[in-house]
């Protein structure tokens, strides 16, 4: 049953899923859809972690490219209450489970270097010290790194992956070189990037970066990725829109 600030969405894909989601909290968006089909995935992969899981889009969009087990890690009460009915809401209790925790140390309760993939759409921004922010507002910890920064991602994943593990995340292309940096620091060696660029002719406004836990070297730039066709409307691409059509378990 809905709550009074609850709506019911449907998630993007083909296979009917939904998603649960309050008025006053983090919605999920197109970083979502995008780091969910941008991650390589296949049938060696066997156990997914995905860290700030918020209400759970990243987990049930992956649930459409494979059958691995899927664990989602989420600080927030509320958020975690949200993930957990929308995993019953779409009937994938059997493959994904809903941690409440940290993700600082996570690795301890969840399994150390156990994980094939680990993937995250964290908060973008950096808390600075004139920053005016409430702290405990649920937008604010999902938009700013107030319980987890970069680093403690990083450091994290670096902890559940196996060797040869992979590590996919969405960001800001402001904080590119610090995250090469970081990721190089824990031995998370980038393999492929790509810029998304909102239209043709403006700057890219995301980065979709994989890593391996594995030997340096072989970064491939891939093509730019495009969200509307033009530079004026809001007509989605047809790579953007073969996102949304996506099948149940077509791993790729």
């Amino acid at each position: 049953m809905l709550k009074d600030n609850e709506v019911i969405n449907n998630l993007f894909g083909y296979d009917g899923l939904k998603v649960i989601q309050r008025t006053d909290m983090f919605h999920f968006s197109l970083d979502s859809t995008l780091i969910s089909n941008f991650v390589s995935i296949n049938q060696k992969v066997k156990k997914i972690v995905d860290l700030g899981a918020g209400n759970a889009p990243i987990p049930l969009m992956l649930s459409l490219r494979t059958k691995a087990a899927i664990t989602g890690v989420e600080i927030q009460e509320e958020s975690v209450s949200l993930a957990r009915r929308n995993i019953e809401l779409n009937d994938l209790h059997k493959q994904i489970t809903i941690v409440q925790g940290d993700l600082k140390g996570i690795n301890k309760r969840i399994g150390h270097h156990q994980f094939d993939l680990v993937t995250c759409n964290p908060p973008f921004f950096k808390v600075k010290e004139d920053s005016n922010i409430n702290k405990n507002d649920y937008l604010t910890i999902a938009r700013h790194e107030v319980k987890a920064t970069l680093d403690d991602v990083i450091k994290e994943t670096m902890l559940l992956l196996k060797n040869s593990g992979t590590f996919a995340m969405v960001h800001r292309p402001d904080r590119l070189v610090e995250i090469l940096e970081i990721m190089t620091k824990y031995q998370i060696h980038p393999k492929r990037l790509r810029f998304v660029y909102p239209r043709p002719g403006k700057d890219a406004n995301t980065i979709l970066i994989e890593g391996k836990k594995s030997n340096p070297g072989g970064l491939k730039i891939l093509p730019p990725l495009y969200i509307y066709k033009y530079d004026k409307g809001t007509e989605y691409t047809d790579e953007v829109s073969d996102m949304f059509m996506r099948r149940a378990n077509s791993e790729s």
